[in-house]
């Protein structure tokens, strides 16, 4: 499992619900964790590590030490939300690309834990805006698409980049095609994450 980047298709898929927890989705959960702590994250979708299902887990804090901050959503819903407010946002599958967003200031967010039980968390401040950008991943949206045109003009080169080096990384068959990566996206979301 790795994280994937800018524009592989799994970043504009549109997640499907998880319909059981199994010990795979533990383990996957698991190595997520890992993955966005060594990346230095401080979230992390299930369609960033090129996985269809409508998950993302978040630290906060970004200290693996401090595992009582670590938080799974499973199948997330956002409502209640209230004000705007602009601040910087990154993302792992935009490695140094940064850009001011505007969120919703307060939110309420739904969800399943890893035992099925469903849980309401109210939050505001980074904790609300890491929820709202990771259900942005699920729903295929990058936090670029929503910033002002003039500030993604700026950004436009670097998002360049990112495509340059993912089809060159395709034409020398160090990366599948889109075809193929998207053909593994549809088996996964038929076959599910197993047992």
């Amino acid at each position: 499992m790795q994280i994937v980047h800018y524009p592989h298709p799994s970043l504009r898929w549109k997640s499907q619900p998880i319909q059981s927890i199994s010990g795979s989705l533990r383990r996957v959960v698991r190595e997520m964790f890992e993955l966005m702590y060594e990346a230095k994250g401080i979230g992390l979708a299930a369609n960033q590590v090129a996985l269809p299902f409508r998950f993302f887990i978040i630290n906060v804090s970004g200290d693996p030490d401090l595992s009582d901050q670590e938080h799974v959503f499973i199948n997330p819903e956002i409502s209640n939300q209230s004000g705007l407010v602009e601040g910087e946002e990154g993302c792992l599958s935009v490695p140094q690309l940064y850009g001011q967003v505007k969120r919703f200031e307060t939110i309420t967010v739904e969800a399943y834990d890893l035992d099925g039980q469903g849980f309401a968390m109210d939050l505001d401040e980074l904790p609300a805006r890491v929820v709202q950008h990771e259900t942005d991943h699920l729903d295929g949206v990058m936090f670029f698409d929503r910033m002002t045109d003039t500030d993604l003009q700026a950004l436009q080169p670097q998002v360049d980049e990112f495509v340059t080096v993912f089809r060159h990384d395709q034409s020398t068959g160090t990366t599948a095609s889109d075809a193929e990566l998207t053909e593994q996206l549809k088996n996964l979301e038929r076959d599910g994450l197993g047992g």
